[in-house]
């Protein structure tokens, strides 16, 4: 596992990646309502808004209605088969409480029985909003037809679904009451896959007596949650429901999954699930609970497969369209994050004092780029092909950066500035000018190859740079940049999108394992050509910048 972020003079420890393998006082005065401001109507909260409650206030309601489930069921006028499972509690501004509750009838599960009962703070039943408005009644418990024939009418139905399986648990007896009369029947879930790779968990619901098919859903949704990263502030996730429970899960890319290893080093980890789809808190924490590094994770994740798929048209690090997945709390004070192309996964450390997780924008675009070189050119991780494999990554970092744009982390040609592993605020990597971070070169010679890759990689990221921006003095998005050249020469830069362009068809098209820095001279040059022309001012700009950083 070689070292993303070589050892610093101002660093202790570096990241590592392997390519291998986010109340109003009062003041006693009164107000007419005609003399308040908008301000202060829209401060008022809402009589029947919900408040928050404490784990503990919530568990104490819940705990609270179970007690009183028996009483309850009687009250609203239930049978005597049936009995109340409290299932959620909302408790408004005004003091009502609504209960949410599933039923039960003999002993079975009944299917769209589920009701909410809305009590006042004086204790008096207000209401009770029910699934079914059906009596739940059934003639007879005993089935016309065997478990095992609905559970293979409900896998026949299913075979479009992909590689459908059932559960090992089987067929279950349920009362149905989601639709008409309730009636007797057999609920099965069937697993595997849909067809487009996404887990499968269909319900299908066969009537007991008849085995017809009532009903069928899917159990896997998507949904949008909300990230409180701490990096890149309050961002939108695309997470998966399953039930009742939301999941770190996005199907929409490649199903890709974050993981909390809670510490360890091996395994998986246990996937981060949510009952409200609000991830973390926007602030770090070392508990390893905490999900804020996994919101983290997830967003860089998340916007590096959409920047390779609408800049380059490529859909995911392998391109056929296959998520990776992401593990968060890697160790102890670990401060590394990893790719590993072994198991197709990205890792990130909590940091020192596992208070500063390695899970910035640029960090993870950087190590998910290194498996996008790992199954294209291959470049070897020594000398000075290892040298470009750092720079594709803090290319393409930055690529994923910019294409964000993220007023938390605005895109800029600083690496890893975010995470200051320095201790300093400074920055890993600068592009404009590599040598300022003590030790990357700013221009090639015969022995840039005997570097460590993060500091040869400087030749390859200052041409980046200067092909996109030119050089001399500017500020872009609120950065100073003074990038000099190594003949004195000025250098006009096309812009960021086409350098990309460029550095992506010459990685995926013209570059090897073994190419050096002249070769990759030649396979830009090749990139330039075949994008816009061997006379195109792109053609020549790219010459140039080469020049500029004495690759020739």
């Amino acid at each position: 596992m070689s070292p993303l972020y070589a050892r610093h003079k101002r660093t202790t420890l570096a990241i590592a990646t392997a390519v291998a393998a986010g109340a109003l006082l009062s003041t006693g005065l009164t107000t007419s309502a005609s003399a308040q401001t908008p301000a202060e109507v829209a401060a008022k909260p809402l009589a029947a808004a919900p408040t928050a409650l404490s784990s503990a206030a919530r568990a104490g309601l819940l705990q609270k209605a179970q007690a009183g489930a028996a009483q309850t069921a009687r009250h609203i006028g239930l049978g005597a088969k049936e009995k109340l499972v409290v299932k959620d509690v909302v408790k408004d501004t005004d003091g009502t409480v609504h209960t949410r509750y599933e039923r039960t009838y003999a002993g079975l599960p009944v299917l769209g029985g589920d009701l909410i009962v809305h009590t006042a703070r004086s204790g008096a039943t207000e209401g009770v909003t029910k699934a079914t408005k059906s009596a739940v009644k059934v003639a007879s418990l005993k089935p016309q037809i065997t478990a095992a024939k609905a559970e293979k009418q409900a896998l026949s139905a299913a075979r479009t679904l992909g590689s459908a399986k059932s559960s090992a648990d089987g067929a279950r007896k349920v009362i149905w009451a989601g639709s008409g009369k309730p009636v007797l029947a057999y609920e099965t879930v069937v697993g595997g896959l849909q067809d487009d790779g996404t887990p499968n968990q269909l319900h299908v619901i066969t009537d007991a007596a008849t085995g017809k098919k009532l009903f069928e859903y899917q159990g896997i949704e998507n949904a949008t949650g909300t990230g409180k990263s701490l990096y890149s502030g309050t961002v939108s996730l695309n997470t998966t429901l399953s039930g009742s429970t939301y999941q770190l899960y996005d199907t929409t890319r490649g199903g890709h999954k974050t993981y909390n290893l809670k510490h360890g080093t091996s395994g998986t980890g246990t996937l981060f699930t949510d009952a409200d789809n609000v991830w973390g808190t926007g602030t770090a924490s070392s508990s390893t609970t905490d999900q804020t590094a996994a919101a983290d994770a997830a967003y860089g994740a998340q916007e590096t497969w959409d920047f390779y798929k609408n800049t380059f048209g490529r859909s995911g690090i392998k391109n056929n369209g296959v998520g990776a997945y992401s593990r968060v709390h890697y160790g102890s004070s670990y401060v590394n994050a990893f790719w590993d192309d072994s198991c197709f996964c990205m890792t990130y450390g909590d940091g020192s004092g596992n208070t500063h997780p390695l899970t910035s924008l640029d960090v993870a675009g950087h190590e998910m780029s290194h498996g996008v070189t790992a199954n294209t050119a291959g470049l070897d991780y020594s000398g000075e092909s290892g040298g470009l494999n750092e720079a594709t990554s803090d290319i393409f970092g930055t690529g994923v950066e910019f294409y964000a744009a993220n007023s938390s982390d605005v895109g800029d040609y600083l690496i890893g500035e975010k995470i200051d592993i320095n201790g300093d605020g400074t920055p890993l990597r600068y592009m404009d000018k590599p040598s300022k971070d003590g030790g990357s070169a700013d221009y090639w010679s015969s022995s840039v190859g005997g570097k460590d890759v993060h500091y040869s990689s400087g030749v390859a990221n200052h041409f980046f740079y200067l092909l996109s921006e030119g050089s001399g003095a500017k500020t872009i998005n609120g950065v100073s940049y003074n990038s000099p050249t190594y003949n004195g020469a000025a250098v006009t830069g096309i812009g960021r999108a086409k350098a990309l362009q460029i550095w992506y068809k010459a990685l995926t098209t013209y570059m090897t394992s073994t190419t050096n820095y002249k070769a990759a001279r030649t396979a830009t040059l090749n990139a330039a050509s075949a994008l816009y022309g061997s006379t195109s001012t792109e053609y020549k700009a790219v010459a140039a910048a080469w020049t500029a950083v004495n690759v020739s």
